[in-house]
């Protein structure tokens, strides 16, 4: 599992508090939904090249994504 870390200013943390609850819950939600769009995006690929070329499809999105790469 990879992990990263965000420095943020005092400005930018205080700005980010004016239209989040809670900063760092609001970055962890947005990283997590734009990964979730781009695993879609890769399975979708993936299944259409998997059908196009006749290869059997991994069980798992995780997998798909995986094998994608």
């Amino acid at each position: 599992m990879a992990k990263y870390t965000v420095e943020l200013t005092t400005a930018e943390n205080l700005a980010l508090s004016h239209v989040a609850a809670s900063p760092a819950d609001w970055i962890d939600n947005v990283v997590h939904e734009r990964a979730r769009v781009a695993i879609n995006d890769i399975v979708n690929l993936a299944v259409k090249n998997y059908l196009d070329a006749g290869i059997s499809i991994p069980a798992t999105r995780e997998e798909i994504v995986q094998d994608a790469f």
